[in-house]
């Protein structure tokens, strides 16, 4: 029995007054692997919460499989439930694959092939037959012990309550019970937060597993490089959403190609409407037959004048139609798309071969414990390590703002800034225009405007706060951050929840520039190119950091 696809057409829908999708159609069949990208805002969570049915679109229709896993849908338990319930839904419908072919085999025995009801019996075990075979249901015991190992669960007792799990447990305890599952349609938003190098390449091979439909909305440009099969750019585009064969990397260069084409194709079209213009509202008059005569015409001016009418007249109508045509068929100017321009994210310190920041023999009782660390005045440090190895709690100590055991000196007069990965207003009801000049002042406000950071549209500055995607805020938080360089930057996960557009150029602005900057991060594709020092925090038997790998 085939799969269903996975379809959507002319998708709409509105929030908060602008229009988020707007016409949108995808077609998703069994073994695509689709992966959604574009700037933060353009729609992508959206699109998957109309695709899953939690939301209901404006205009547009959805066909879904009927059984189809969301992410977000997973997690349908109360804090007092345990994570043994959790596996017992995950595998509720394996079981009852199984319980129903023993029946149905009982069944079968019983009834004589010549009996009128037994080839009706026997198609009906054949589709059974065929759904457990597809979701693997003999094997779904040990598959679930396997996922829980290689989402680094399986160390935790069945009869934890979900309530005694951190927020990154729980995330990965809901993907697990969707790999448990495995569903026609599987829809996942940023699925790789929350997961170390180790889970996310074992979730790459799960996913690369499923024989049905994959979406997924993510940020983690190395995972999309490892699944996908096709990628679907939301961004504004000449002929809407486009649809790229391939993985990432494929899509990068085909992306900058089909970009200069519209800018081309725009450019040209605004030269030929310059020409058009000039054709019929200035030449016809400069050529007009009343213009006047020269010494030379006047023999035969009168029937020369006709001929001249005559043929400027037939140019000027041919010039009205096609400026009229191009006027009406003209594509639209490229927007401007958001490139990160801040200059510099730090700025130099006097000449000193001081360190900014040096720790010895520091501690933070159960989540931190290092012998020595020095970050010199022109530092690109990049602190990796397992999920609970300590690199928040690393940057928290560096900047100040968590008391620590041991002895933690700073140069005076530096200054320090923190970008969290917990992006909180205070005043969420604010515009993003107000909360920046609140945060910033107004005469840096107005030496660096939010624009011309790149981080933001001119279309949100006047929104609320609270009116922003998740991304929209990280980037209002990234531009508080850059916008008054500190002398020492740390950033802890910095492109989550960014587009990968813009993690790419976040990432080429951290390889120069003054003043040091540190980046606690689980990104692959950035680790994989960082160019500067890196150390590595490694987990000790007490689960704290016991020792430093400095490269």
């Amino acid at each position: 029995m085939p799969q269903p696809a996975l379809l959507a057409h002319d998708l709409v829908r509105n929030l908060g007054g602008r229009r988020v999708l707007d016409g949108v159609s995808l077609t998703a069949s069994p073994g695509h692997r689709i992966g959604l990208i574009g700037e933060n805002g353009v729609g992508k969570s959206t699109l998957l919460r109309l695709l899953a049915g939690v939301d209901e679109p404006d205009a547009g229709r959805v066909t879904r499989p009927r059984d189809l896993g969301f992410l977000h849908q997973e997690m349908q338990f109360d804090a007092d439930s345990t994570l043994a319930a959790v596996l017992d839904e995950a595998l509720r419908e394996t079981r009852e694959d199984l319980a129903e072919l023993d029946r149905l085999g009982q069944e079968l025995a019983r009834v004589p092939e010549d009996d009128p009801g037994h080839q009706e019996l026997l198609d009906t075990y054949g589709r059974r037959l065929e759904q457990a075979q597809h979701r693997e249901s003999w094997d779904a015991d040990r598959r679930a012990a396997l996922v829980l190992d290689g989402l680094g669960l399986g160390a935790l007792g069945h009869d934890r309550s979900l309530g005694s799990l951190s927020g990154g447990q729980r995330s990965r305890l809901a993907l697990a019970a969707l790999l448990i599952r495995r569903p026609t349609a599987l829809l996942l938003d940023e699925p790789t937060n929350h997961l170390d190098d180790d889970a996310a390449t074992f979730l790459e091979g799960q996913v690369r597993s499923l024989p049905g439909t994959v979406v997924v909305a993510s940020h983690d440009r190395a995972f999309l490089d490892a699944v996908s099969t096709d990628l679907i750019d939301l961004d504004p585009s000449l002929d809407g959403p486009v649809r790229y064969g391939g993985n990432y990397s494929a899509y990068l260069s085909e992306k900058q190609a089909e970009r200069q084409r519209w800018e081309r194709r725009y450019a040209e079209e605004q030269e030929e409407l310059e020409d058009l213009r000039e054709s019929v509202g200035v030449t016809a008059h400069r050529v007009a037959p009343d213009r006047g005569r020269v010494d030379n015409e006047k023999m035969g001016y009168g029937h020369r004048g006709g001929r001249v009418q005559h043929s400027i007249s037939r140019r000027v109508r041919n010039a009205t139609r096609r400026l009229e045509e191009l006027e009406r068929t003209q594509v639209t100017e490229p927007p401007r798309p958001l490139r990160f321009a801040a200059r510099d994210l730090a700025r130099h310190t006097e000449e000193n071969t001081e360190p900014l920041v040096a720790l010895r023999d520091v501690r933070v009782p159960g989540r931190l414990a290092l012998d020595a660390l020095e970050v010199a005045a022109t530092d690109r440090l990049l602190v990796t390590g397992d999920n609970g190895a300590g690199k928040s709690t690393l940057l928290a100590v560096l900047a100040g703002r968590l008391p620590a055991e041991g002895k933690v000196h700073r140069r005076r007069h530096v200054t320090v800034g923190l970008l969290t990965q917990d992006t909180v207003f205070e005043r969420p009801e604010r515009t993003v225009r107000d909360t920046y000049e609140g945060a910033v002042g107004p005469a840096r406000a107005a030496k660096v405007p939010l624009g011309s950071l790149g981080l933001m549209h001119e279309a949100d500055l006047d929104r609320p706060v609270r009116a922003l995607s998740v991304g929209q805020r990280r980037r209002l938080a990234l531009a508080l951050s850059v916008a008054r360089p500190p002398h020492l930057l740390l950033l802890d996960e910095p492109t989550n929840h960014l587009s990968p557009r813009l993690c790419d150029e976040l990432e080429e602005a951290l390889g120069t520039g003054p003043g040091a900057v540190v980046v606690a991060s689980h990104d692959r594709w950035l680790r994989r190119r960082w160019q500067g020092r890196e150390v590595r925090l490694v987990l000790g038997p007490d689960r704290r950091t016991s020792d430093i790998n400095t490269r």
